[in-house]
C-alpha cells in the first residue's frame, strides 16, 4: 500500500503558498495555486494549500489503495463528514453562509469518492519525520512560487 504525507503552507496567511506530497518517504509532488485559479498565488491560505496537497496525492494514487496522512483535521472532516451533506443539499449548507473554497471542495470530494484512499489525521509539528518533511517541501514550493503540481525528481 502507498503511504502519503501531505502538507500546505502560506506565509503570511493569507499570502504566498505551496504544498507538498511525500510518497513512501520521498518528496513526490509540489505545487501552489493552479494557473487560472480564482485565488492569486500571493494571497492563498494554509487551508487551500492543505486541500490541494490531498488532491495531488489522490491524483498521484490514481485509484490505487493508499493511506493519506495529513495534519489538516479540517480537510479530513470536509471529506468524511461535511461534504456528503453539502453535495446532497446541492452544495449548500443547511445553515446560512457559503461553503468556503468550494472550487477545491467539490472536485476534491469527487476525487476522494472515486479513490481507494484512507485519510488519517496526524498531529503536526511534533517531530513526526515524514510530516516534517512534507512541511519542509511545502515551504520550498511556496518560496519557489509554484503553481500547477510538479513531480519532484528523485535522486
Amino acid at each position: 500500500m502507498i503511504i502519503y504525507f501531505t502538507d500546505g503552507s502560506a506565509s503570511p496567511n493569507p499570502g504566498p503558498g505551496g504544498f507538498a506530497v511525500i510518497r513512501d518517504g520521498k518528496p513526490r509532488v509540489i505545487g501552489g495555486e493552479p494557473e487560472g485559479s480564482m485565488m492569486p498565488q500571493n494571497a492563498t491560505t494554509n487551508i487551500r494549500m492543505e486541500g490541494l496537497a490531498i488532491m495531488a496525492a489522490l491524483n498521484d494514487a490514481d485509484g490505487t489503495v493508499c493511506e493519506i496522512r495529513s495534519d489538516s483535521e479540517f480537510w479530513i472532516n470536509v471529506l468524511t463528514k461535511w461534504a456528503p451533506g453539502w453535495a446532497a443539499n446541492g452544495w449548500k449548507k443547511k445553515s446560512k453562509g457559503e461553503i468556503q473554497n468550494l472550487d477545491i471542495v467539490r472536485p476534491l470530494f469527487e476525487l476522494y469518492q472515486k479513490s481507494n484512499a484512507k485519510l488519517v489525521w496526524v498531529r503536526g509539528h511534533v517531530g513526526t519525520e515524514l510530516n516534517e518533511l512534507a512541511d519542509e517541501w511545502a515551504n520550498k514550493a511556496r518560496k519557489l512560487k509554484l503553481t500547477n503540481p510538479k513531480f519532484v525528481k528523485s535522486s
